[in-house]
């Protein structure tokens, strides 16, 4: 259960409490909540048909790891990193590896490969989705800028969307629009991966 004050009412409220309460978690919590996601995530993999998988590389106090990437690949799956393009869908290239990322904009990593296009988003099985908040009906809320929003739609209908948060960011309702592409589940790090809509 979330300790955030579920009464705010705005997308711009709601990121503003979301990212202080990330700033305010000390790094234990963090790297122990980082094992326990990468540890659901492989179970829950384990039973499902995934081949390929997008994935993004933790920046500024989103849960997980890059660790995560590897153990993906030792898994024998294929991971897809997201590249940002201008305002337009996200572009993907393959992870090979910690040496196959560099810096890009906004203080992200991309991997240095070649780029897939953003409708390499289709070929996936199974989608992890960085997110601020999700909510019980799957409402996911992310940084702002869209890039997501424009990319989610490319994605296979059947492939599962997990949006990946702490415990405490996963809440009973968020603000949403009838156009947001909702999650199918959710990952966090005392639940796991949890079906949604709940």
């Amino acid at each position: 259960m979330s300790s955030l004050d579920e009464s705010l009412t705005t997308k711009s409220e709601w990121r503003r409490a979301l990212l202080q309460a990330r700033r305010n978690v000390a790094e234990g919590a963090r790297s122990s909540e980082a094992t326990a996601l990468q540890e659901a995530l492989l179970r829950w993999l384990d039973g499902q048909q995934v081949r390929t998988v997008t994935a993004y590389v933790p920046v500024g106090g989103e849960p997980g790891t890059p660790g995560t990437l590897d153990a993906l690949r030792d898994a024998g799956l294929r991971v897809l990193l997201p590249v940002v393009v201008r305002d337009g869908p996200l572009e993907w290239a393959e992870f090979t590896g910690p040496d196959s990322l560099r810096p890009a904009g906004f203080g992200l990593l991309e991997p240095a490969g070649e780029r897939l296009g953003p409708a390499a988003i289709g070929e996936a099985d199974a989608l992890l989705v960085p997110a601020l908040g999700v909510d019980h009906r799957g409402v996911r809320l992310g940084r702002g800028a869209g890039h997501y929003d424009r990319s989610l739609p490319l994605a296979a209908p059947d492939a599962p969307r997990i949006g990946v948060v702490r415990d405490e960011e996963f809440v009973a309702e968020l603000p949403g629009e009838p156009h947001d592409v909702r999650m199918t589940g959710v990952l966090t790090p005392g639940r796991g991966i949890v079906a949604l809509p709940m």
